[in-house]
């Protein structure tokens, strides 16, 4: 990654160690939305200048309350061509990411790109050259890097403390409405307009699941994933998987079985599991909260967890390390990849699913789908090799 370099000298003649690094915000709707909150938090502790927003849609009426307002534009060349920035936010349409990250990374901004980073292996390396081109920093936003557990887990599992790892399981059973499917023209779609988009439940909803597993077997680049086996399946009218089972194996010798549905009974907090000869570990990285058990019996600590874009302004500063740089999400991509690459997802038969709600509340569920999402997750097998009925 590139080094720390100081800040550019303002029109003002102010040098660099007395500037604040000057932060926006592209696409500002939606998840955007806790991108705006976090820039305007660290520019009111004195940590950046919140310059500007772009987003085709104009700012709410609370986003406009910031003291001072960052200046608003309708997209980032627009932005870039009015004002000087050194970091840029990125929280866009998945298909849009490479597009924008270059605009911004040749402009000289460092960059906090949304996961997924890319829509495409191809394109992942497209943008890591793009990067070591230009020297500028690219973080990407897997919020569960910056969780304390997540890190604690990854330590024990290098350190051998829950001895030889039979496997690692990361499994989600959740709720998706069909609103969540009607809030943009690329949600649930595999291409849009002929260009690669990707959404589905393994590489957007469940992306934190898939990377934070890899991050705790220290498998984080693209060249240390050995292989990756996709089972993709829907219950919703979408063209992505809403229910899936993914097997990935990693150079260290790990088997990662990913299983996930989006057509659950009720929302539960994604789990992380580690099976080892010493013990099990489930990490609840959205709680930030990691139980051990062994031998001698069950621990639950809750950690804490930093903030992303805290953690590049900490990295321009001081050279603090990132904790989600973009060579270090290359294995979650080539997950990514082999899901783009898949035969479409089967439908669920009909029978199998039952509906929920009205309007755009209603949601599908899978007949029994968390009693099968636990099984591949413990005996780290696919849907098929299990027996689902739907596979």
């Amino acid at each position: 990654m590139s080094e720390v370099r100081s800040e550019e000298t303002g029109g003002s003649g102010q040098t660099s160690a007395d500037a604040l690094p000057r932060v926006a915000v592209v696409g500002i709707h939606g998840h955007g939305a806790t991108h705006v909150s976090h820039a305007a938090q660290l520019a009111a502790t004195g940590r950046c200048h919140f310059t500007a927003v772009a987003d085709p849609r104009p700012p709410t009426a609370e986003q406009l309350a910031i003291s001072p307002a960052p200046a608003v534009y309708a997209d980032l060349a627009e932005l870039l061509a009015a004002e000087q920035v050194d970091v840029v936010v990125i929280c866009t349409p998945i298909h849009t990411h490479v597009p924008l990250a270059e605009l911004a990374l040749r402009a000289g901004a460092d960059v906090l790109l949304e996961k997924p980073p890319t829509p495409s292996l191809e394109e992942f390396e497209r943008l890591s050259a793009i990067v070591a081109e230009t020297g500028r920093i690219c973080q990407i936003g897997f919020q569960a890097h910056g969780s304390g557990a997540v890190r604690a887990l990854a330590s024990m599992v290098a350190e051998g403390t829950l001895g030889d790892i039979r496997g690692i399981g990361a499994s989600g059973t959740w709720v998706r409405t069909q609103a969540y499917w009607q809030r943009a023209k690329w949600a649930g779609r595999r291409t849009l307009d002929g260009v690669a988009v990707v959404d589905g439940a393994v590489t957007n909803p469940f992306a934190h699941s898939v990377a934070a597993a890899l991050l705790v077997d220290g498998s984080g680049r693209a060249d240390q994933v050995e292989s990756v086996e996709t089972e993709l399946f829907h219950a919703n009218p979408i063209e992505a998987d809403d229910t899936s089972t993914v097997r990935i194996r990693t150079k260290r010798g790990t088997t990662i079985l990913a299983a996930f549905t989006l057509c659950a009974v009720e929302t539960t907090p994604p789990l992380v599991t580690v099976y080892g000869s010493k013990g099990r570990a489930v990490l609840r990285y959205n709680l930030d909260e990691l139980e051990i058990t062994t031998a001698e019996g069950t621990t639950t600590t809750q950690y804490g967890r930093d903030e992303l874009l805290a953690n590049l302004l900490d990295h321009r500063r001081d050279g603090v390390p990132l904790l989600a740089p973009l060579e270090g999400t290359g294995g979650f991509t080539r997950v990514l990849d082999a899901v783009r690459a898949a035969p479409p997802p089967a439908a669920i038969p009909a029978e199998l699913v039952s509906w929920e709600g009205i309007g755009d509340d209603r949601h599908p569920v899978v007949r029994d789908v968390e009693k099968w999402i636990e099984q591949a997750s413990e005996r780290q097998s696919l849907f098929s090799e299990l027996g689902a009925p739907w596979a």
